[in-house]
């Protein structure tokens, strides 16, 4: 396996979803705290870029097992069949990077406190049957709910925990601020699968795979898809009023053209070989912006 091949199987392009709302915690946790343990998150970074990889990896080795006969997604969409991949090597790599990472995170929170292991297990479940099981999480419309609040809110949750576990307060105020703040990328999260799900409708159809906009239909789908984008940014300005996040996060608007233009070519046309890329950028050029204009707020504070 060539390191392209495995790039797609692990969905590198798609990290940015996990690294940028990860990396949100730690401006969010010198902000508010003056407080990073950076050996402690490092070792969560590994563990947790391991079991997304692994996630990835168990989604296409799922999705390949599930595609239903009369149409050739096994052979020429899936990469485990057009690449002819090993099953049984698929297959170790997802058991072990599920336990070294689970390891690795258990052994963090023998240090840090037993709420990471609570945390973390949330996330490992929702990973594992987010594409497995007799009703996988994906094929349902929930997959954006918990795909946008796990990667969005969750790892950033979890980041500012271990690096504050000492003094950390498990109150309503404490988590509707850090849930407010992660909300852009909640939103943008939740929306690549949105946008993932629009394009693929008729195909999920056909492999029974009823998802949100199996329900809503496309139409709605699309007004929700431009909807989360505004709630995104309408969250920026709210926290900033708060006091939540540095005023350097203004700056935000003006990444507002260039999301308006992605926005308006996926508006255009639904095509996951063409217009799917504009979720992705959009998702992509709004967390770093994010977590850039956060850190210019640092540096200025």
């Amino acid at each position: 396996m060539n390191k392209e091949v495995f790039f797609e199987l692990v969905e590198l392009k798609a990290k940015t979803a996990s690294v940028l709302p990860f990396l949100l915690g730690i401006c969010f946790s010198w902000y508010h705290y003056q407080n990073l343990h950076l050996f402690y998150v490092l070792i969560y970074f590994i563990a947790m870029f391991i079991f997304n990889m692994a996630v990835d990896i168990l989604d296409n080795y799922n999705d390949y097992h599930h595609a239903k006969e009369g149409h050739d997604y096994k052979e020429k969409t899936n990469i485990i069949g057009r690449e002819n991949l090993s099953l049984s090597m698929i297959r170790s790599w997802i058991i072990w990077m599920i336990v070294i990472s689970a390891l690795m995170g258990i052994g963090l929170s023998v240090i840090v406190g037993w709420p990471l292991l609570w945390l973390g297990l949330y996330c490992y479940l929702i990973g594992i049957f987010y594409s497995s099981g007799p009703k996988p999480l994906s094929s349902l419309p929930l997959g954006e709910v918990f795909s946008g609040f796990t990667m969005g809110f969750m790892i950033m949750l979890i980041c500012v925990y271990i690096n504050t576990f000492e003094s950390f307060q498990w109150t309503l105020a404490n988590l509707g601020s850090i849930f407010l703040v992660s909300l852009p990328n909640t939103c943008l999260i939740a929306n690549l699968m949105l946008a993932n799900n629009i394009c693929d409708l008729e195909e999920d159809e056909m492999n029974h795979r009823f998802t949100l906009v199996h329900y809503l239909g496309k139409k709605a789908s699309i007004r929700l898809f431009v909807g989360l984008i505004i709630i995104a940014f309408g969250s920026i300005i709210v926290s900033m009023i708060l006091g939540l996040i540095p005023i350097t996060m203004l700056l935000m608007i003006i990444t507002v053209p260039f999301i308006w233009k992605q926005t308006k070519l996926f508006l255009n046309e639904q095509i996951k070989t063409k217009t799917f890329i504009c979720a992705v950028k959009i998702l992509a050029v709004g967390a770093f912006s994010q977590v850039v204009f956060f850190a210019i707020g640092l540096w200025f504070k």
